[in-house]
């Protein structure tokens, strides 16, 4: 019989499966340190570097292995070409806070190629172009507005008769000069290395389970092992110390990722983005967002990795169609594509105003900081929360700490910030439906469904070998009743995102607590 954790083995990424991290090596002990870190993806791992090369003793902590979670998931653009548009930062943020987001990514791809030199890093780190295009027959105002904005918040921008593909002809595209890609796993592994030499620590296959501040701060885990530190991190995409303010500010986006083979040499070397989105394109689900599109060599071949057809999570009737979409628009304007060689899907935290919230957490003691709000930017973000959160603790003076601040109110983000909440609180209307199936009899083999069972709901899983799992549909962050998502076999809370294995077993926050049994 296929586990959980075996169905996800068929969905891992390329660099998942390029990469295999070291074995788990679990904190055991109490122990004390200058700073701990919560999360080894880019972001924490990027915090932890800073800080250990400054000289400052850090412990890192993952419930999984280095880079099991979103950076391990990620398309891996480094690119000072946000996702959100300038000239929607420009409306929101202000034209100096535009200014401000340009040179926070343009230092972040400068500071990934300083320290892949640094630390002799293989991880394909290159330098590349990018390029942004309309769909075909759509209006230039997107191109034209996007221009302008970011030449005043001052990019290396210019416009070109059409983007580098030979056999799909873009129209006008935007030419974005000096952007980068590297393979994200392997960055990790060199960042990791480098803090254990600088005398840090890091320790995976262990779990926080209580996160609090003060004088002192206190990281419990769940092996009964305790961290205390002088400032705590918590760097797991979406704060999981933190139960109301952030995830009102955000909102959780599922995208998905396929890669394809492809002839060496067919391809131009360069990141390419399209903006549909932007243009109105529609389908039953309602606006299609952008696409983005890169190559990576996998030993002797080359694939081609294609990213998109975001929705919010735990928000869809058919989870395997997003895939099916993202091969026919792939295969449409790369005839050239063959084999389908990998598939998997990624979540990224949507801010209201498109930047980040990378700093102190609002409302909380003085020595926690966080990281989320990547959008889809995550590689750059992470790499900004290095640089930013180490200032931060080390009290040095940082143009980009008002950019970045979790506790920042933006006004004119008014409406998106209703959108998401409304958006949310319709989610409670699960309570008062009925349940997927009319009973567990319904459900087949390596499949699950939300029942009504009296005044509950349980989330009802059949494995592979017939027998039948029930825990709990209420999601233990904010009480949403989460959703079956077929094509991985997870729980996905519609509200703000957590998801659980097909077991109940907690796999992203903001939860942090497995579904309670039934």
């Amino acid at each position: 019989m296929n586990t959980p954790e075996e169905h996800r083995e068929k969905l891992r990424s390329v660099w998942q499966s390029t990469q295999e991290p070291p074995a788990l090596s679990p904190l055991t002990a109490d122990i004390s340190t200058d700073v701990c870190v919560v999360g080894a993806g880019i972001a924490g791992l990027s915090v932890a570097y800073e800080l250990a090369k400054a000289g400052r003793s850090v412990v890192v902590l993952d419930d999984d292995r280095i880079g099991s979670g979103m950076t391990g998931r990620t398309t891996a653009h480094l690119v000072n070409a946000l996702d959100d548009r300038y000239f929607e930062i420009e409306r929101m943020l202000g034209a100096d806070m535009a200014r401000l987001a340009v040179e926070s990514h343009t230092a972040a791809i400068a500071r990934v190629a300083a320290i892949v030199a640094a630390e002799e890093s293989d991880c394909d780190f290159e330098m590349l172009d990018g390029f942004l295009f309309n769909p075909p027959g759509e209006s230039q105002e997107v191109l034209d507005r996007e221009f302008e904005a970011a030449q005043r918040a001052g990019i290396a921008i210019e416009r070109v008769e059409r983007a580098p593909i030979p056999d799909f002809d873009t129209g006008p595209a935007l030419r974005f000069l000096n952007q980068a890609q590297f393979h994200p796993t392997k960055y990790l592994a060199s960042l990791a290395a480098a803090i254990e030499r600088a005398k840090g620590r890091v320790f995976t296959g262990t779990h926080a389970t209580h996160i609090t501040g003060g004088e002192t701060a206190r990281i419990e885990t769940k092996s009964g092992a305790t961290v205390t530190a002088g400032s705590v991190v918590v760097a797991t995409n979406t704060p999981i110390n933190d139960r109301y303010l952030i995830h009102t500010k955000q909102g959780p986006y599922t995208t998905y990722v396929i890669a394809l083979r492809v002839p060496g040499g067919s391809i131009a070397r360069a990141l390419f983005w399209d903006t549909a989105q932007e243009a109105g394109m529609q389908d039953q689900h309602g606006p299609i967002p952008y696409h983005y599109v890169r190559t990576q060599k996998v030993g002797e071949h080359m694939v081609l990795i294609v990213g998109g057809e975001d929705h919010k999570t735990g928000q869809n009737e058919d989870y395997e169609a997003p895939f099916r979409s993202l091969e026919s628009w792939t295969r449409a304007r790369f005839p050239m594509a063959g084999e389908l060689e990998y598939r998997w899907s990624g979540q990224v935290m949507e801010p209201i105003d498109g930047m980040g919230f990378i700093g102190r957490n609002p409302m909380d003691e003085k020595n926690v900081y966080v990281v989320s709000g990547d959008s889809g930017n995550g590689m750059t973000h992470g790499v900004i929360a290095g640089m930013l959160i180490s200032d931060l603790i080390l009290g040095r003076e940082n143009p980009w700490t008002a950019l970045y601040d979790p506790g920042r109110v933006s006004l004119k983000a008014t409406p998106d910030f209703l959108h998401e909440n409304l958006n949310v609180a319709a989610q409670f209307r699960d309570y008062v439906t009925g349940g997927d199936l009319a009973g567990e009899h319904q459900i087949a083999p390596g499949c699950g469904a939300v029942l009504r069972k009296g005044a509950s709901k349980v989330a009802a899983f059949r494995d592979d070998a017939g027998a039948l799992h029930e825990f709990s549909a209420v999601c233990p962050h904010l009480k949403c009743i989460v959703h079956w998502n077929g094509a991985e076999r997870t729980w996905d809370c519609p509200c703000h995102g957590s998801r659980f294995d097909a077991l109940g077993t907690v796999l992203t926050g903001p939860a942090n607590t497995n579904l309670a049994p039934a």
